[in-house]
């Protein structure tokens, strides 16, 4: 939700002086910050679960598989990772409006987060949210029942694992055979219909899949993700280094684990060339005075994440915390017509000035 300043007079009192804007108690004044630019870094991985069959020693002997899963593990692998922003008001960066004769600086728009986003910008009518959250009548979307196949008598009155193994080894079979029978037409009461047969089929099917699963074991595979965020704040010249730790048995880790590899993220960034001296030079030679009203000239930085001697991600992005702060001219602002600006509320940078 966006705020518009119709009066510039509003009643601030502060007691602590901000960084480069310093606020007498009860002085009115227009604050607003500089953005500054997130990096959040948000990994997919692929997180596999072995899990052994509790007759997998009989597997090749009673059904001839020798594929099975040998023991119970889980591992993870990394697929890839997206570069993305997050952008807050960086508080180090405060800007004051304070009512000036011959300059109209109300008409200020900011955001929820005090970024500026406009100056005289035209009313905007706000759109409610009118979606609703549906939900099934079983509980949350999308649950599936888990559905549990009963043993037959001779499983349950097994004196022993081997015992066991055999009863569900005939048991698959016996399904095997009722399959044939029903695709041969070999029945005495057959299905109605083309889809009483498919349904027929799909759940033999099914229970000869959850009675092998006992000989072969289960692989499942789930995507996760880890979502890191960093907000770079080097010195000029250096830029931003951080290590992550990943390993095949932990997923993310710590540098402890000797099995770890790492993940290397990089952020090389630059400032404009145009320094705010250069700016107010040229305003002055041209008779302008500066006013106010200030945007944000940002900085560059290349982010890079490698892993295991490869590039998983790369990407060129604006740092509006490595930026300037530019003012706009004060006779911009005079006139019969007052402007209409736009800001970028993510970087601080003008979209656009109209009148």
């Amino acid at each position: 939700m966006k705020k518009t300043f119709a009066l510039l007079v509003a009643a601030l009192t502060l007691t602590t002086a901000l960084q480069a804007q310093t606020l007498q108690a009860g002085e009115p004044a227009v604050v607003y910050y500089s953005p500054k630019t997130n990096i959040i870094l948000d990994f997919s991985y692929t997180e596999e679960i072995h899990r052994q069959g509790v007759y997998a020693g009989y597997a090749e002997e009673l059904l001839g598989i020798d594929d099975v899963v040998s023991e119970n593990k889980t591992t993870y692998t990394i697929q890839g990772v997206q570069i993305n922003t997050r952008t807050e008001a960086d508080l180090s960066r405060p800007h004051k409006i304070v009512a000036e004769p011959g300059v109209p600086v109300q008409y200020i728009t900011l955001n929820e987060k005090n970024i500026l986003v406009g100056y005289n910008l035209p009313a905007v009518n706000e759109k409610k949210n009118t979606h609703n959250n549906k939900r099934t009548a079983d509980g949350e979307a999308g649950v599936v029942p888990v559905r549990v196949f009963p043993f037959g008598e001779e499983v349950t009155e097994a004196k022993s694992i081997a015992a066991e193994a055999q009863a569900v080894a005939k048991q698959i079979y016996r399904i095997r055979e009722s399959r044939m029978y029903l695709l041969s037409g070999e029945v005495e009461h057959a299905p109605a219909d083309g889809n009483a047969m498919k349904l027929v089929l799909e759940e033999l099917n099914n229970q000869e899949k959850q009675l092998t699963e006992l000989f072969t074991g289960t692989i499942s595979r789930t995507t996760k993700h880890k979502r890191i965020s960093y907000l770079p704040m080097a010195e000029d010249g250096k830029n931003f280094h951080k290590k992550l730790y990943f390993s095949a048995d932990h997923g993310f880790t710590t540098s402890e684990n000797a099995e770890a590899e790492e993940i290397g993220v990089t952020i090389q960034h630059t400032r404009p060339q145009v320094t705010p001296a250069q700016d107010d030079a040229k305003n002055k030679k041209k008779g302008n005075e500066p006013s106010q009203i200030v945007y944000n000239l940002p900085g560059q930085g290349q982010v890079m994440v490698r892993y295991k001697g490869e590039t998983l991600a790369e990407r060129t992005l604006p740092l509006a915390q490595f930026g300037i702060d530019v003012p706009l001219a004060k006779d911009l602002f005079t006139g019969k017509t007052l402007p209409v600006i736009r800001f970028n509320e993510t970087t601080g940078n003008i979209v656009s000035i109209s009148k």
